[in-house]
C-alpha cells in the first residue's frame, strides 16, 4: 500500500532533497544508498516455470464469470543489476525547477499504483467469509483482518509504483477462480485520486483513495484520505473503514524502512456495531513485538465480543470474549483470521512481488486501451529495458502536461463544461457519510463485451512521431 503511495512522494523528495544538500551528504548518501541498499547483485536470467504437474485450478461458480479460466504467470523477469548513477541524475537536474524533475524508473517497481491498490484483494476470501457470518460482530473480526492485511507487503517493498496518468484504468477479472472482478480508474490528477469498485456474487467493495504527506527531515509521513466500503448483498449490512498513517524512515541516509501507526475503525452502519484496531508504532526502547496490532470488536452498546491480536506484516487472530469487567477480558483461545502467504522463492530478485503481484501486469487481450498493462514505459521496465523505459516515461508525462494545458485553455474559453470527466466513475452522494464520492457507473464490463472503447482517451504513445495531444 504502497497503498500509501498514490503519488509515491517520498522517493521524489529523496532525490530532490539530495540535490539541495549535495555537498554535505553526497558522498555518504551515495555509499550507503546506491552501493548498499538501492541495488543488489542479481541475475538477468528469467526463471522458467516448472514442468511439474499441478492440480487443476478450482472453478468458482459465479454469475459474473464468463466461464473462461486462464492460467496466470507465476513470475516476472528478474530485476536487472542496473545501478542507478545518482551523480548523473543530479547533474542532469541542475538548473531545472524541482517540480519538473522526472523520476527515473530505477526507483520503481513495474506496476502502476492502480495495480498496487488492487492488491488489497489478495485475501479476498476474508470478505467472502465476512459476508457468510451469522453475526455482524463475527463479520467485523474478518473485516478487521483484511484491513490489516493490506499493509503486509510494505515491510519489504520499498520501490514506488508508477504514478497513473489521468484516465488510466486497470481491470482484474478473477470471477472464474476467485469469484470477484475489480476495476480501478485514476479519476483526478491534481489532487491524485484513484477510485476502485470490486464485485462478487455475495458482496460489493469500493473505495476512493488519495493522500497528503509531511516531510520531516529524516522521515516522511503519509496520511491516506478516503474510506473503504463493504456491502453484503443478502443483508444490506454496510461496513466502512479507514487507513492508517504510514511513515517512511531514513529518507536521506540509511536503509529505507516502513512503519504503520494509528487506528482503524471498522463500523457497520445498520446495527452500529464496530471494531477498533490499533497499530503500535515502533519504538527502539520498547520490548513489545514489532509491528504489533491490537484491538477488539464491540456490539452497538459497547460490549466487547472479540479480542484482536497480531502483527500487520504476518498474521491476525481473534478470540471470543467470554466475560468482561472494564478492560479486563476473559477470552477463549485465539483463532487465526489471517495469515500472510509465504513469499516466492528468490522474491528479492523480483521486487519482493507476491504471487498475486506477478499476475497484475501480465498482458491480456480485450482490456481497455487505457489499461495499465498497455503502458509502454512500465512494460519496458518489466522487460529489463530501463534506458528505453526512462525515455518513454518522460514522453508520456510530457504528453499529459500538453493535454492538461490544452484542457485549461478550453476551460478558459468554454467554461466549466470543458473540465475533464472520468469515463467509468461518477460523483454520487454517499448514503453513509453524506459526502460526494466516486461511484462505479456499471458500464465498463458491458463495453468490454462489445469492445466499445470509443470513450477512452489516448494515453499511451505508440511511436516517437505520434501526436501527444
Amino acid at each position: 500500500f504502497y497503498n500509501f503511495s498514490a503519488r509515491s512522494a517520498f522517493l521524489s523528495i529523496q532525490i530532490k532533497v539530495c540535490i539541495g544538500i549535495y555537498a554535505e551528504y553526497g558522498k555518504q548518501w551515495y555509499q550507503r544508498r546506491v552501493r548498499g541498499d538501492v541495488t543488489a547483485t542479481i541475475t538477468d536470467v528469467v526463471v522458467e516455470e516448472s514442468n511439474k504437474e499441478e492440480p487443476p485450478t478450482e472453478i468458482v461458480k459465479s454469475s459474473l464469470s464468463t466461464g473462461v479460466t486462464r492460467k496466470r504467470r507465476k513470475r516476472i523477469p528478474d530485476k536487472p543489476n542496473d545501478k542507478a548513477n545518482l551523480w548523473n541524475i543530479m547533474k542532469n537536474c541542475i538548473g531545472k525547477e524541482l517540480s519538473k524533475i522526472p523520476m527515473p524508473v530505477n526507483f520503481n517497481e513495474p506496476i502502476s499504483f492502480l495495480q498496487r491498490l488492487t492488491e488489497d484483494m489478495e485475501y479476498s476470501d476474508l470478505l467472502t467469509r465476512a459476508s457468510e457470518c451469522s453475526t455482524v460482530e463475527e463479520s467485523l473480526s474478518y473485516l478487521s483482518a483484511i484491513a490489516v492485511s493490506s499493509y503486509a507487503t510494505t515491510s519489504c517493498r520499498t520501490s514506488k509504483p508508477f504514478n497513473p496518468l489521468l484516465g488510466e484504468t486497470f481491470e482484474y477479472d478473477r470471477t472464474a477462480d476467485l469469484g470477484y472482478r475489480s476495476f480501478t480508474e485514476q479519476v483526478s490528477h491534481h489532487p491524485p485520486v484513484s477510485a476502485q469498485h470490486v464485485e462478487h456474487d455475495n458482496w460489493i467493495y469500493y473505495q476512493e483513495f488519495s493522500m497528503t504527506s509531511k516531510f520531516r527531515g529524516k522521515y516522511l509521513q503519509v496520511f491516506p484520505i478516503g474510506v473503504s466500503h463493504f456491502v453484503v448483498k443478502s443483508t444490506g449490512h454496510h461496513y466502512t473503514w479507514n487507513k492508517v498513517c504510514t511513515t517512511v524512515h531514513n529518507i536521506i541516509v540509511g536503509k529505507l524502512w516502513v512503519d504503520q501507526s494509528g487506528e482503524i475503525l471498522v463500523k457497520e452502519h445498520v446495527t452500529g456495531a464496530s471494531a477498533r484496531v490499533k497499530f503500535h508504532p515502533y519504538s527502539y526502547f520498547s520490548r513489545e513485538t514489532p509491528r504489533r496490532v491490537t484491538g477488539g470488536v464491540f456490539s452497538a452498546d459497547g460490549t466487547p465480543k472479540f479480542q484482536i491480536e497480531g502483527t500487520w506484516d504476518n498474521a491476525v487472530s481473534c478470540a471470543e470474549v467470554l466475560s468482561a469487567d472494564g478492560d479486563d477480558w476473559t477470552t477463549a483461545d485465539l483463532q487465526p483470521r489471517w495469515v500472510k502467504n509465504a513469499p516466492l522463492d528468490d522474491s528479492d530478485k523480483i521486487y519482493h512481488f507476491t504471487a498475486m503481484a506477478c499476475t497484475l501486469n501480465e498482458p491480456e487481450e480485450g482490456v481497455a486501451p487505457t489499461d495499465a498493462r498497455n503502458r509502454p514505459d512500465q512494460r519496458l521496465m518489466e522487460q529489463q529495458n530501463f534506458t528505453d523505459a526512462n525515455t518513454m516515461k518522460v514522453k508520456l508525462e510530457e504528453a499529459q502536461r500538453t493535454r492538461r494545458r490544452a484542457r485549461e485553455a478550453r476551460i478558459a474559453s468554454e467554461g466549466p463544461s470543458a473540465k475533464y470527466e472520468p469515463k467509468w466513475f461518477a460523483k454520487r452522494k454517499c448514503e453513509i457519510t453524506g459526502e460526494e464520492i466516486w461511484r462505479f457507473t456499471d458500464e465498463y464490463w458491458k463495453c468490454k463485451e462489445t469492445q466499445s472503447w470509443e470513450r477512452c482517451p489516448q494515453l499511451f504513445l505508440e511511436d516517437e512521431d505520434e501526436d501527444a495531444t
